[in-house]
């Protein structure tokens, strides 16, 4: 993705609709006067007076247990350096939404305009009634050390640089697992370390705490090795000076017989030479972003035995400051911790190395391409999308805060506590991310099917740089090129085809035979061969006998048409596959609670309990797909019988019957209404006796397309939540249909989609 690129999509992101990343919302209700009354005058009195008896209680009647502060001046800001307070706005909101996505903590982003360390320390501790925890960010050293130092001994409340501390963190759980394998003890291992920074300093003091020895680390600046002799040396530099090699020795002779490179400096510093001249198995972490000191394909062909890790998601073991910081300070929250002390830094050290361990869920293999990730040398680390995370980190920080005496509302019941982490989230919600980590692993070629569409081509452009799919564009060439031109969108040498204008006599021919194949297809459904070319000028045709023939994997469409003008052409060309009697449609909303499947929401009219068995069937499967155990509630406006003679009852009650005959291990029960479907406790008290009793279904089945597809939409029109869909079930290859008036975030997702599925027809 060019710099050009990345500024004008981050430029649109971040100043489109609202400005901004993050608003307020209430939690509580505000529907009328008494509502506000409690709220605020006179019912708000009553909580403040709680408050004021007994402090602690603003625990209890606040937010400050689930807030924390993320807090900076602007004077180390990413890799743009001190560009102030104001600027560096945008990467705390970012960090904000972080901590959210991760770990559900509420922040505040505070930016102060001040580089005096007294000014900076005296504005957050004033500040401290507000907060639950402080997350402090992008300051220059030294100042960072003495900012966190003092504020550590000044505020009852959890505070992080997470500069520091984050990379150090997840390097140390990555350094743990990496010398386990090649069985070297961390105590007798060489490091050199390039960059002396807060993060380097941080990293080294946390491997000494896991047991490195300061003597055999050997740290160098940008003006050469920490050595004793110097005297330019500032900040907590002083901690790593080591005079066991000369003041002048380099970089390169350093590195000669060392066990161990640590890269938190600037990218290309190290070239295959330097590692071919270190140790036996050497560990190198080139963290250095968005450029490594050495790339991790130099330095894979220089040894085979090196064990890599960089910053980078595109290759084995990122060090990703996000599987810390959310899970510690959740932790540490959730225990009302006075502070975040090394002993829980290195809980979250050990947890991570741990989980790397443990057999890694389907739902992460999935995402990287059913790799079936294993610990070992590139498999160091757990991945950011691993839902385990939030369940593994924070009860170890939180245990580890109660150990050393800094809990004031220590946990008791650690299973229960548990569970509730991973409600926190939504179970499973991280679909997405999932399918988009996955279409990447093997590019498929998605047709376009309305490429004279500006949202189309903007997602088009997103595909490409994101390396999701390889879009074929369809339509008039000259309106998608003037539309390109207008819009300043460059989609490098991608595949254009006008299919009502061939260009060319190859283009001529493939149309031709394209032609052929639907009339042969349809010539005893009344189509002629003049019929067939007139229908395959038309992009969805010739789009989807494009998929069918094998000349793209997937296509979507639909932005610009109505549905049945989408979904028809892949009904008479591609087909069900076999064994499938009613393709049907499903949308997937991202609610709080997780992921929601809704079917039939798109094609089928008048259905039979049959046909509703069937399309259960099919739904179950693609749940399966996404490694979430299908709870399915077939939803009418009744509950098992208690109306007896209308239609939609009976037949869901049929339905549910035919599914319990043929499935009966299925999660699945009906006829329900849908409170009862998705309120475990009711259905648990009223009808204890369902398959549903005690849990929470995540895909409904409706008894008709008109129920389903008023559901879906209303859900999604009134609620703040993500949808993806409508997604075609039962297809023999992968056409999918887009929402009139998707977004291009909408119209990625559906291409990743499309390209996960296209994977699985091939596998």
């Amino acid at each position: 993705m060019s710099k050009e690129s990345i500024k004008q999509a981050a430029l649109e992101y971040h100043a489109k609709g609202r400005p901004g990343k993050i608003e307020v919302i209430p939690t509580k209700e505000t529907a009328n006067q008494r509502d506000l009354s409690l709220a605020y005058s006179p019912g708000v009195a009553d909580p403040c007076l709680e408050i004021a008896k007994t402090p602690d209680d603003v625990y209890k009647y606040t937010a400050k247990g689930n807030l924390v502060a993320v807090i900076s001046n602007g004077t180390a800001v990413l890799g743009l350096g001190d560009i102030g307070a104001a600027a560096g706005k945008p990467v705390m909101e970012g960090k904000g939404l972080l901590f959210k996505i991760y770990a559900d903590i509420d922040c505040f982003d505070l930016e102060l305009d001040t580089k005096d360390v007294d000014e900076f320390v005296r504005t957050v501790k004033i500040l401290e009634p507000t907060f639950g925890g402080i997350n402090l960010e992008d300051i220059s050293a030294p100042a960072c050390f003495e900012i966190e130092e003092r504020l550590k001994e000044e505020l009852n409340i959890p505070v992080m640089h997470d500069d520091q501390h984050g990379t150090a963190i997840i390097s140390a759980a990555a350094l743990i697992n990496a010398l386990e394998i090649v069985k070297k003890d961390i105590s007798t291992v060489k490091i050199v370390v390039s960059g002396a920074g807060a993060s380097a300093i941080s990293c080294n003091k946390l491997y000494v705490s896991l047991g490195a020895q300061k003597e055999n680390i050997f740290m160098f600046d940008s003006k050469g090795l920490i050595h004793p002799d110097r005297t330019n040396l500032n900040g907590k530099k002083p901690e790593f000076t080591n005079g066991n090699m000369p003041m002048g020795t380099t970089l390169s002779e350093a590195l000669k017989g060392a066990d161990v490179f640590i890269g938190l400096s600037k990218g290309n510093i190290l070239d295959q030479d330097d590692v071919r001249a270190m140790a036996k198995d050497p560990v190198i972490f080139a963290m250095a972003n968005p450029t490594p000191e050495i790339s991790y394909e130099e330095a894979k062909a220089a040894r085979e035995d090196v064990i890599m890790a960089t910053g980078r998601s595109d290759y084995p073991n990122q060090v990703n400051n996000v599987l810390g910081f959310p899970f510690i300070f959740r932790g540490a929250l959730d225990v009302r911790a006075t502070e975040i002390n090394e002993e829980m830094k290195i809980a979250a050290v050990k947890a991570l190395a741990e989980l790397a361990k443990k057999p890694v869920p389907d739902i992460v293999n999935s995402a990287y391409g059913n790799v079936n990730l294993n610990f070992g040398k590139d498999y160091i680390i757990p991945k950011p999308v691993d839902p385990r995370l939030i369940t593994e980190v924070a009860p170890a920080v939180a245990k580890a805060a109660m150990d050393k005496g800094v809990a004031q509302a220590p946990i008791k019941d650690w299973e229960a506590y548990e569970y509730e982490l991973s409600m926190r989230l939504g179970l499973d919600n991280n679909i997405s991310k999932i399918i988009e980590t996955k279409a990447k692993q093997k590019i498929q070629k998605v047709v376009f099917a309305d490429a004279e569409n500006l949202s189309v081509l903007k997602a088009a452009k997103v595909v490409i740089e994101e390396k999701i799919a390889e879009p074929i564009l369809l339509g008039k060439i000259d309106k998608i090129e003037a539309l390109m031109q207008e819009y300043n969108i460059d989609l490098g040498q991608t595949k254009m085809i006008c299919p009502y204008e061939p260009q060319n006599e190859k283009e001529v021919a493939i149309f031709d035979d394209y032609s052929r194949r639907f009339y042969e297809k349809r010539q005893r459904k009344g189509l002629t061969l003049s019929e067939a070319r007139n229908m395959m000028r038309k992009r969805s045709y010739y789009g989807a006998m494009m998929v069918d023939v094998g000349h793209a994997d997937a296509m979507i469409g639909g932005l610009t048409r109505n549905f049945p003008d989408t979904v028809r052409p892949a009904l008479q060309i591609l087909g069900a596959r076999k064994g499938v009697k009613k393709v049907a449609g499903v949308h997937i909303l991202m609610t709080k609670q997780g992921p929601l499947f809704m079917a039939d929401t798109t094609i089928n009219h008048h259905l039979t309990a049959e046909d509703i068995a069937d399309i259960t069937e099919l739904v179950h499967e693609q749940v399966k797909t996404f490694n979430i155990e299908p709870v399915i509630g077939l939803i009418t406006y009744s509950n098992f019988g208690s109306v007896q003679s209308q239609e939609s009852a009976v037949l869901m009650r049929k339905a549910t019957a035919i599914l319990h005959e043929r499935h009966p291990d299925w999660i699945v029960d009906g006829e329900l209404q849908a409170h009862m479907a998705l309120g475990n406790d009711i259905l648990e008290k009223l009808h204890p006796f369902s398959k549903l009793a005690g849990k929470r279904a995540n895909t409904l089945i409706f008894p008709n397309l008109s129920s389903a597809n008023i559901a879906y939409n209303l859900l999604y029109q009134i609620s703040d939540i993500d949808m993806i869909g409508p997604i075609l079930l039962g297809l023999k290859k992968p056409v999918h249909i887009l929402q009139l008036g998707a977004t291009v975030h909408e119209i990625v997702d559906m291409v990743a989609l499309a390209a996960v599925h296209a994977q699985e027809v091939k596998e």
